[in-house]
């Protein structure tokens, strides 16, 4: 008895040029004829269709044979699922030329002529009034964020330095410690010295320092997480860990 094997009437292939570096993995039709193939390869390996010459690598990456008739259709060669078509270029061009995007004419437009489009996202927001061309929400958050810093601002002009204090930040556990720091700055931080190891520095960030104290002693936080009032310090027994 004699069987006859079916193909799928598609294969993924492996292709290569030698006008780039890299690979692609595609999927094509095994009844395109070769002149269609190449046709569809233009785009992918940047090379003119009538200016391909194709050879067919097997999966173990040996060559087995030219695929330069025409009219014939792909699947007439022995082209199998991780096979590879490597395309040679006889146009002219160099290895890498349509890799180098900085030969590529770049498009340029002035900020005053894109202002002037219709069609353009800037021109669509403007028309609709969102995110920084809405001139009322705008001035809302600007109104809420000056609000959040004099809220900070009067926050840290109530934490004298040296004060006994408590954080109690979010996700952690309240943290008794010392006052160290007080940034009056836009941003308003306070530097707290904890009376066990429980932080994050020494006191400095990013090599400033700003006050002494044991490594894992010294935070940073904001003025509403830290309570200043008698806070006795209590021993957690971290440092015989």
């Amino acid at each position: 008895m004699e069987v006859t094997g079916v193909s799928a009437p598609t294969v993924t292939v492996f292709i290569s040029s030698s006008l780039n570096t890299f690979r692609s993995e595609k999927r094509y039709s095994r009844s395109l004829t070769i002149a269609e193939f190449k046709c569809k390869l233009e785009l992918l390996v940047g090379s003119p269709a009538s200016c391909m010459e194709l050879e067919l690598y097997g999966v173990d990456d040996k060559f087995y044979s030219k695929l330069d008739q025409e009219d014939a259709l792909l699947g007439s060669y022995p082209v199998d699922d991780g096979c590879r078509i490597h395309v040679i270029d006889h146009s002219g061009a160099r290895l890498g030329e349509y890799e180098d995007v900085s030969r590529v004419e770049k498009y340029t437009i002035s900020q005053e002529a894109y202002d002037q489009r219709q069609d353009t996202v800037r021109s669509f927001l403007k028309r609709s009034k969102l995110g920084r061309y809405n001139e009322e929400e705008r001035a809302q958050q600007e109104a809420e964020a000056a609000q959040r810093l004099a809220e900070e601002k009067a926050q840290a002009s109530s934490i004298p330095v040296g004060s006994r204090c408590e954080v109690r930040a979010a996700g952690q556990s309240p943290r008794r410690g010392t006052v160290m720091y007080v940034d009056f700055k836009p941003g308003y931080w306070i530097g707290v010295r904890y009376d066990e190891p429980l932080g994050k520095n020494d006191g400095s960030v990013n090599g400033k320092r700003y006050f002494e104290c044991q490594a894992k002693y010294g935070a940073f936080v904001k003025p509403a997480v830290v309570t200043v009032g008698d806070f006795p310090e209590e021993d957690y027994g971290l440092d015989e860990i």
